[in-house]
């Protein structure tokens, strides 16, 4: 055993310190094979280095959690996907893309129990788990176990604006309803039961013809059964009568042409009979299966042909509907009525609808309080093909909405808050998109106004909107701030006011002087309007004035070159010498202080400034068409005999708008 002693000074308190350490001759002999400490890092043993690359395993006594999808949180709107009573989660999940364990959780958040997944599910928690993963969900009824009975057949009345459409249902109901529409035309979907001289009822529907009611018309095609193609003799077929057979043709509806207006001079109804078959109408008198009848609405002449050609085509169609269990409607038209609150115009596909039931009716619900048939008197039900008009619903439904009952007022609550949700997130992802699509692709600077839009039925509040939208051109951008049904409010006011907006009244009556005069001292633009194209005509003319238009060049007039002059002997503080063009003005005028551009033999030489104007000695600004002058450029004198000098000047031009004798309306920019 060896021993080592050290001592070590204190410098603070002046005093040694000793150490002692003991080792054996084996541990000196162990340590002298050692490394130098702190020279280089000791080895490492039995320790590897984890491979990061090794994927981690789950621990042994927790069970193994798959990651969870992602899901792009912006909906599907294009999707559709279809329900029925019963299906199964199993079935819903294999349409909607989504596994089993999503939708079982969807169904525990919305308080429904499953235990297994082929269970059946109610059609209306099959629209619910739908919507919450993002996808539109369309009902489908099966009418196995139930009393399919005949129904009268629902024909809509479809054509041109002024072709008599609305004149041809008054010679059939023994009415005066055209005499009544303001501007002599229909700017409404009507809905009314028709007795016959034969006995049979048939439902009509009568579309506006104008082109700003595309939509109603597109609507009108879809509900109905038969279409009533009514064209002019004397005007033939026009843009509408085009579109109310595309529309037709969409809905997959068979078509009856009835042309009107023969009992006029220049009536023509072979020539209509040429130009449908040329657009590939396929008529009878060609080996078609569309009748084609000729009538007077005036004259009251054609009329039993009309209908004993729409009960043909009833007949042959075999018409079915489902009378017993839970209606299905159609709203047509919607509007709000000061005393009685929400109403809506249905027709009734399938089923019964009776007072009292819970029904949502698009992103709305509501009990029913009262139904009325189309004369206004109340009804306890309405039966298939039956319009009727409901009331005590909670909001304003969209024209076009489906209406379905449900079994209790909670569910219509749950239906209608996940469609209303349904319906933001689909707001709001078509403006992200077009907001996207517009940062990649940004157009030229435009002015931005704002519209406030009020009407007296939810269709031609519809119709304004799209039409004003079609108005949007490249240095004016309609932004449609705010919608609804009803008279101009205060509220609507305070709106317009704090974005600038102008405000639309459609159809509506005139607001109370009070509030004329709080727009008149905000400065806020009231239009009210009852005719659809002079509503057009108003507000086309106001995005003109508000366009900031486009500047561009303009040639103001020319002069041709007759003589050469030159100045000598000048003094050195006004330059060289210079030569003056002695020109006459052939068109236009020239102007001291516009652009002059010189042309030679079709090209341009030169292009600046006039430093000087004269005619008959004097300094002059302008000098018109005939008339001689001198002028001097800035920074030019080789000038020639028979050189054209132009006078150009920057002009603001604005667009243009432009309305067809169709009816549709546009804003042309240069």
């Amino acid at each position: 055993m060896f021993r080592f002693c050290t001592k070590i000074f204190c410098m603070s308190c002046g005093f040694y310190f000793g150490r002692c350490f003991h080792a054996s001759p084996a541990l000196l002999a162990r340590r002298s094979n050692d490394d130098p400490i702190q020279l280089k890092a000791p080895k490492k043993g039995k320790f590897v280095k984890r491979n990061k690359t090794t994927p981690t395993q789950p621990p042994v006594e927790a069970p193994y959690v798959p990651p969870r999808v992602k899901r792009a949180e912006k909906s599907m709107p294009d999707k559709r996907v279809d329900i029925f009573e019963g299906m199964t989660m199993l079935e819903l999940a294999k349409r909607s893309g989504e596994s089993i364990s999503t939708l079982r959780n969807i169904l525990i958040n919305v308080g429904e129990k499953v235990d297994s997944e082929f269970d059946p599910l109610s059609i209306d928690i099959a629209e619910l788990v739908a919507m919450e993963v993002g996808v539109n969900a369309r009902r489908i009824h099966s009418f196995e176990g139930t009393d399919v009975l005949p129904r009268p057949p629902v024909i809509t009345v479809m054509g041109h604006v002024d072709h008599g459409k609305t004149s041809l249902l008054d010679a059939l109901r023994q009415t005066s309803v055209a005499a009544k529409e303001t501007g002599g035309i229909t700017q409404h979907l009507g809905a009314f039961v028709v007795r016959m001289p034969s006995g049979a009822s048939i439902t009509f529907l009568d579309t506006p013809g104008h082109a700003a009611f595309s939509a109603m018309r597109a609507r009108g095609a879809a509900v109905t059964d038969i279409v009533v193609l009514v064209v002019a003799a004397d005007d033939g077929v026009m843009p509408q009568t085009l579109e109310a057979m595309a529309h037709a043709k969409a809905a997959n509806v068979p078509i009856v042409v009835a042309v009107n207006k023969c009992d006029k001079p220049a009536a023509d109804p072979e020539r209509v009979k040429m130009q449908l078959a040329q657009e590939g109408l396929p008529l009878e008198e060609i080996g078609g299966d569309v009748q084609v009848v000729e009538v007077s609405a005036i004259n009251k002449t054609g009329l039993d042909k009309l209908e004993e050609a729409l009960l043909l085509q009833a007949e042959l169609m075999d018409l079915k509907a489902r009378v017993d269990g839970s209606a299905q409607a159609y709203v047509v038209e919607a509007r709000l009525d000061r005393g009685r609150g929400p109403l809506a115009t249905a027709i009734v596909k399938a089923g019964t609808l009776v007072s009292g039931q819970h029904v949502v009716v698009g992103a709305e619900w509501g009990k029913i309080r009262a139904i009325r048939d189309t004369l206004g008197k109340l009804t306890d039900r309405a039966r298939p093909a039956m319009p009727v008009e409901i009331e005590g619903l909670k909001g304003l439904p969209m024209a076009g909405d489906d209406i379905i009952v449900v079994q209790s007022e909670d569910r219509a609550r749950m239906l209608s808050s996940g469609r209303k949700k349904k319906q933001e997130n689909d707001r709001l992802t078509k403006i992200s998109e077009e907001n996207t699509v517009t940062t990649q692709d940004p157009l030229e600077e435009r002015v931005e106004l704002p519209i406030i839009i009020k009407g007296d039925v939810q269709g031609t509040v519809q119709a304004v909107t799209d039409a004003l939208k079609s108005l949007n051109s490249p240095q004016v951008f309609v932004n449609i701030v705010h919608v609804g049904v009803g008279p101009i409010s205060h509220s609507d006011l305070d709106l317009a006011q704090a974005c600038g907006a102008c405000i639309v009244g459609f159809n509506v009556r005139n607001p109370p002087s009070s509030l004329c005069l709080a727009a008149t001292q905000a400065n806020i633009k009231i239009k009210l309007h009852k005719v659809i194209y002079h509503l057009l005509e108003d507000m086309g003319n106001l995005i003109v004035d508000k366009a900031p238009g486009t500047s561009e060049t303009q040639v103001a007039g020319e002069a041709q070159v007759l003589n050469i002059f030159e100045l000598k002997g000048r003094s050195k503080a006004k330059g060289d010498d210079t030569k003056i063009a002695g020109c006459r003005v052939v068109d236009g005028r020239v102007s001291r202080s516009s652009t002059m551009r010189l042309v030679r033999s079709g090209e341009v030489v030169f292009e600046g400034s006039c430093t000087s104007l004269k005619r008959e000695k004097q300094d002059v600004e302008t000098v018109g068409k005939g008339s001689e002058c001198g002028l001097m450029l800035r920074d030019y004198i080789d000038f020639q005999i028979g050189d054209v000098i132009q006078c150009l000047e920057q002009v603001n031009r604005k667009p243009k708008f432009i309305s067809s004798e169709s009816g549709a309306v546009r804003i042309e920019c240069y």
